[in-house]
């Protein structure tokens, strides 16, 4: 099986006696509670998803990744995994060897921090580096409005692990999905990240790839996004039917990616790939405009920022899909790799005209989607609608 991320599987949970002496000590130490980003972050730590790194990164690591896109020693990495100062609270309270009691939102201890470093940040040109922006319609620019200007590097001991209340059946960790693999016999699984619903060009893409590889891990993201994003639960119930109805159960496996969204394009798209490698899998679906928002990003730059390492040092396999797409003449799924004839032949429903259609109680053409997605998607809006219209007159 692939090996993780440099070299091996990171784990920073303990357990025994230095559980038990972190538990005694943390009601004494200085705390610092988490957002949801940062909770997300420290988890995947905790579990070896965000192999190689040990906790929150230190000043030379983020800088490397912000005008190099490696960590110092060289390694790919992309996407900052830092922990700020929260806004209003002194980064004076905070110093280099000290040791820092790490809180959820809700007040629940989770780890320690154990700080190596304190440093100011230019969210200016972390945004420009990241985001290829500064412009604060971006939501990846708006939550470094939300945080302070200092962060904190250092190792993490984590002594309890986040608890969700959702999706627990399909929260598994590296060295589960690694068990499951193996136990499937699966020696080359692709793994498709998603935030949006399942739809006919994901499972026509989806489908293409499964007939390369043994597997497919199905691994949306359902840590924080968007507001106007759709639900994680909504969309987890289309994902649970599209596998009862048009997948093969012996290739396919379903688990949940607790990571917040970046909104990062191409960066994220790396960073990605990276983390599912840590997970076991060997290739990675990258489609247009991955991790995209708005027009900041080209619709290939996903695809292209691969071209920026080497492919043993990534390991994990990108597999480039175009946009895809019903052609009437074809008569099928295709994509601009495949299809000759013009877009005017070809079935497109924006993003906009779907949510409109589905708020309305109709069902989209079924070369758009499947009609039991369609059915779930209509249940949201409408519901989604029905709240919208009781609040507004409830205003009034």
């Amino acid at each position: 099986m692939i090996s993780a991320h440099g070299g091996r599987l990171v784990q920073r949970t303990v357990e025994g006696k230095e559980r038990e002496r972190l538990e005694q000590l943390a009601p004494s130490l200085t705390r610092l509670t988490l957002n949801q980003r940062e909770a997300a972050d420290l988890d995947m730590i905790a579990n070896g998803a965000m192999s190689p790194l040990e906790g929150f990164m230190g000043r030379e690591d983020y800088r490397s990744v912000l005008d190099f896109k490696r960590l110092s020693k060289g390694l790919p990495w992309t996407i900052p995994v830092v922990l700020a100062v929260k806004p209003g609270i002194s980064h004076e309270l905070y110093e280099p060897g000290q040791d820092v009691a790490l809180h959820d939102e809700d007040g629940t201890f989770l780890a320690v921090l154990h700080v190596e470093e304190k440093y100011k940040i230019d969210k200016d040109y972390e945004a420009q580096t990241v985001l290829r922006t500064n412009d604060d319609v971006h939501p990846g620019v708006q939550y470094l409005q939300t945080i302070g200007d200092h962060y904190l590097g250092g190792k993490v001991s984590v002594v309890h692990r986040l608890k969700y209340d959702t999706f627990n059946r399909y929260r598994l960790d590296p060295k589960e999905t690694r068990f499951l693999f193996k136990h499937k016999g699966w020696e080359r699984i692709t793994a498709f990240q998603t935030r949006n619903p399942i739809h006919r060009a994901h499972e026509y893409i989806q489908k293409c790839a499964l007939e390369v590889v043994d597997a497919l891990l199905l691994h949306p993201l359902v840590g924080e996004t968007k507001s106007d994003d759709i639900p994680a639960a909504v969309r987890m119930e289309c994902y649970e039917k599209m596998l009862e109805s048009y997948f093969p159960s012996t290739r396919v496996a379903l688990s949940v990616f607790p990571a917040a969204m970046r909104y990062a394009g191409p960066r994220e798209a790396v960073f990605h790939a990276i983390i599912r490698k840590n997970y076991g899998c060997s290739h990675f679906i990258v489609g247009r405009d991955h991790a995209g928002f708005g027009k900041y990003y080209g619709t290939y730059d996903a695809h292209h920022i691969f071209n920026e390492f080497d492919r043993e040092e990534i390991d994990i396999t990108p597999m480039f899909f175009d946009h895809a797409f019903f052609c009437k003449k074809c008569g099928n799924m295709a994509s601009t790799k495949t299809c000759s004839h013009s877009s005017d032949d070809h079935l497109f429903i924006s993003g906009t005209k779907a949510r409109e259609m589905f708020g309305a109680g109709e069902v989209p053409p079924p070369e758009f989607t499947r009609p039991e997605i369609a059915d779930i998607l209509i249940r949201h809006y409408g519901a989604t609608g029905a709240k919208k219209t009781a609040m507004q007159e409830k205003s009034s």
